[in-house]
């Protein structure tokens, strides 16, 4: 079996809202500049007034035996480096060659081993798992080991939720608990340069919450990498009593003697490594010692051959693995492989998901807060026609 072709399709289409569907954006690193501090932009389109606006890229890798693999969604910058750099070392490859694929994919972006190099090469391995899957009339997780559970417990990501509103906060963190899922993530709109209003009402925000769920019921909370040592070190102490079960990305993905020190000064587990890519990478904060979950990304870290790697590595070290919940199929299929132990529950983010799985004819969502892996070969992703307004083939070969 052969690679015959290469192609980056880009579709666009609105996805129908009450509203806004941003309420509120988080902290970012960027906020330490006043300027960007009160900007109120989002990610994934632009809200119109019938809609939310979608335009984004997929992938589809065709073999000679008519075997199609595909990946997505993803921002034309990845698409790009795929067309420019990856495309020629796919065609007239045996697409059930991973490991030499991705290896060979590695070397020849020596210039772009993390970042948007490394996301392309994701896109393009999770596209060549889809392909093996449909080819051996398999879902993907049966190829990367089998199941470890019938399904998935899942956590309610947040994010772009209102936290400004405290009733309305209270209101809806009942509301999904309500949903069976097993915990919740909440998102800090106030960086380090919000001072001490800000830090008050991010306190605010976990003793609200801590109200509204109970006791017996895990609340996470990311900081987005927005704060320093000092901030978060106040923070934590103030809101250990309400027993977060995470901190998440407290400081800047490279700052892991912060890391380290925050989790000497705090009985909070800290959680992060999101924004990190490849085994190598994972490696230092293996050695830093100042992570208790860590959150590789399947569509940026290297996809789902290397978030294996680096799970397995993981393990030696006692950490728990739970992914960063921006592709929630290919972690679905991820997740449900490994042990309950060190990969607990899945993250869904809420309002993201209807963005990113807009174009999906199988979108997954949870059932009372569990995550059901497809049983159709490959992943299990189409594209929905009837949601797609325009599309335009950017590329192939």
């Amino acid at each position: 079996m052969k690679i015959v072709e290469v192609r980056l399709r880009q579709v666009q289409g609105v996805l129908p809202t009450q509203g806004d569907i941003w309420e509120e954006r988080l902290a970012r690193p960027l906020d330490i500049y006043q300027d960007y501090r009160l900007l109120d932009d989002h990610e994934g389109g632009v809200q119109q007034k019938d809609g939310f606006a979608i335009t984004t890229v997929f992938l589809e890798i065709v073999s000679d035996e008519g075997v199609e693999g595909m990946a997505g969604p993803i921002p034309r910058s990845v698409a790009s480096i795929i067309a420019s750099h990856l495309s020629r070392l796919l065609i007239g490859q045996d697409p059930r060659d991973s490991e030499r694929l991705w290896d060979q994919m590695h070397r020849a972006l020596v210039h772009g081993r993390h970042g948007e190099a490394m996301m392309a090469i994701s896109t393009v391995d999770c596209a060549l798992w889809d392909l093996r899957g449909k080819w051996m009339q398999q879902p993907v997780y049966r190829l990367l080991g089998g199941s470890s559970r019938e399904a998935i417990p899942t956590y309610a990501s947040m994010l772009g939720f209102s936290v400004q509103d405290m009733g309305l906060v209270r209101e809806r963190a009942k509301y999904y608990k309500s949903l069976g899922y097993c915990g919740q993530k909440w998102f800090f709109r106030h960086g380090t340069m919000s001072g001490r209003e800000g830090l008050k009402k991010n306190i605010e925000l976990v003793k609200t919450l801590r109200e509204a769920v109970g006791e017996d019921y895990d609340l996470m909370f990311d900081c987005w990498q927005s704060m320093d040592v000092t901030y978060v070190t106040e923070l934590g102490l103030a809101i250990e009593p309400y027993r977060p079960r995470w901190l998440e990305e407290c400081v800047m993905a490279d700052r892991l003697g912060g890391l380290r020190r925050l989790k000497e000064k705090l009985n909070i587990p800290m959680a992060g490594a999101e924004h990190e890519y490849t085994r190598w990478g994972f490696k230092r904060f293996f050695e830093a010692d100042g992570l208790d979950i860590i959150q590789p990304d399947i569509y940026w870290c290297g996809g789902l051959s290397e978030t294996l790697k680096i799970a397995a590595a993981a393990t030696m070290y006692d950490l728990q693995v739970v992914p960063h919940g921006h592709s929630t199929i290919a972690t679905a299929h991820f997740s449900v492989t490994q042990s309950p132990i060190h990969t607990p529950f899945q993250e869904y983010l809420v309002k993201w998901n209807d963005i990113h799985q807009h174009f999906l004819c199988d979108p997954i969502v949870p059932k009372d807060g569990f995550i059901h892996v497809p049983e159709t070969p490959g992943m299990g992703m189409a594209l929905n026609r009837a949601n797609v307004q325009r599309e335009e083939l950017l590329f192939t070969q």
